[in-house]
């Protein structure tokens, strides 16, 4: 057998083969039988042969169909990282392709899924806030910007509730000057969650605790510091049910600002 034919044969076995035993005989059967397995729930089996489909070159007819399906199944199998992989092939190579706007919402919603709870390292978080922005900005009109503008607020609130809870050890701890940092912080970064009044309200409070433990030349600065957050407070969530609690606080405080100036 020639070198030339041993080499036609070995190309011929590697294109009707697939790996772990599938055969199919062109990127056209090869994606078929992709996306039957994807609608019957078989992920991983799709995964291969959109794969399989894919690796005949990224211009044949059905190159784009397979790799957009081979993203979809890495999500549906809840492979997260790996689908976010795959669509970024996608958008990369297909960029003309109508399904691009589709695509890299999709893109975006991989971060939303590898978001962790509050507790933890909120990097994805943070990813998946800026590529929803991106494409807010990329597509002002797309269908899918309601629902990103949805999932922007919830993360939002996440990373409000991680950094209101961070304050919240710190005041446990005692450790009042990284409490009422960590209070105000929340509020200049994340206003517009449930956490920005009660953010507030811990620092009116920190503050004060703070003040107390202060030596005298001190104290003064900040009790006015508690006091100007109550008024944010006011100002800002005249509604809010921390009002209260943080006027009688400040009422308290106000009282030890004036012993101060009187020299008491």
């Amino acid at each position: 057998m020639t070198f030339r034919l041993s080499l036609l044969l070995l190309l011929f076995v590697a294109g009707c083969s697939g790996s772990g035993g599938l055969r199919y005989d062109s990127p056209e059967d090869a994606y078929t039988r992709g996306k039957e397995a994807f609608e019957d729930g078989k992920y991983l089996r799709a995964i291969e042969y959109l794969q399989g489909s894919f690796d005949f070159g990224p211009t044949h007819e059905f190159a784009a169909d397979a790799q957009l399906l081979l993203a979809r199944s890495y999500s549906a199998n809840n492979e997260h990282l790996l689908a976010a992989n795959e669509y970024n092939r996608f958008i990369q190579i297909y960029r003309t392709d109508p399904r691009i706007q589709e695509a890299e919402y999709e893109y975006a919603l991989t971060f939303l899924e590898r978001s962790p709870p509050y507790q933890l390292d909120q990097t994805d978080t943070e990813r998946a806030i800026r590529q929803f922005q991106l494409f807010i900005d990329k597509y002002p009109l797309s269908q899918f910007v309601p629902d990103a503008e949805t999932q922007i607020r919830s993360l939002r609130e996440k990373l409000g509730r991680k950094y209101y809870e961070a304050a919240r050890l710190y005041e446990r701890r005692g450790l009042f000057q990284a409490a009422s940092v960590s209070y105000e912080s929340v509020f200049d970064r994340y206003p517009d969650t449930d956490y920005a009044d009660d953010a507030l309200l811990g620092a009116v409070r920190v503050y004060i605790q703070y003040a107390n433990n202060s030596i005298e030349s001190k104290q003064e600065e900040r009790y006015s510091q508690a006091v100007e957050n109550y008024l944010r407070l006011v100002q800002l969530f005249p509604e809010s049910t921390a009002t209260a609690e943080a006027r009688s606080l400040v009422e308290n405080a106000g009282l030890a600002v004036a012993e101060l100036a009187s020299g008491s």
